[in-house]
């Protein structure tokens, strides 16, 4: 007899989990800058999400709003993409902070980050040699 499957059909085996206020509208924010799919949604009260999941190339991201007693926490995400600069310019565009335009440092990678409105930091880097 076949074992049933321990995660859902092409599902990362670790995927972040974002806790934090405005959730439908990070999940706006994540289709515009990074051409998420949408995956499950689980509406909750008032507007609210209660679980949400998007697929950003083969990674699934998980998120929510907060809750009494699930406060939101800030986080740091890094996504590799094809074109950083255009992916920074995709999230300034689309209302998030600045916090380091894409530079070339001592690594492989040139890097950016910005800040969506609910407060996560997102790293976007592509290899550069």
């Amino acid at each position: 007899m076949p074992h049933p499957a321990y995660k859902p059909q092409q599902y990362t085996s670790v995927a972040p989990y974002l806790v934090i206020d405005g959730a439908a509208a990070t999940l706006d924010f994540l289709v515009k800058v990074f051409d998420a799919e949408r995956l499950r949604i689980v509406p909750g009260d008032n507007g609210r999400l209660r679980h949400a999941e998007v697929r950003i190339d083969d990674t699934v991201l998980m998120l929510a709003d907060s809750l009494e007693g699930w406060g939101a926490v800030p986080a740091h995400v890094h996504i590799y993409v094809p074109d950083v600069d255009e992916t920074y310019r995709r999230a300034i565009e689309a209302g998030a902070t600045a916090v380091q335009e894409p530079v070339k440092k001592d690594d492989e990678d040139k890097r950016g980050g910005f800040r969506d409105a609910g407060g996560t930091t997102w790293w976007v880097g592509t290899q550069v040699a």
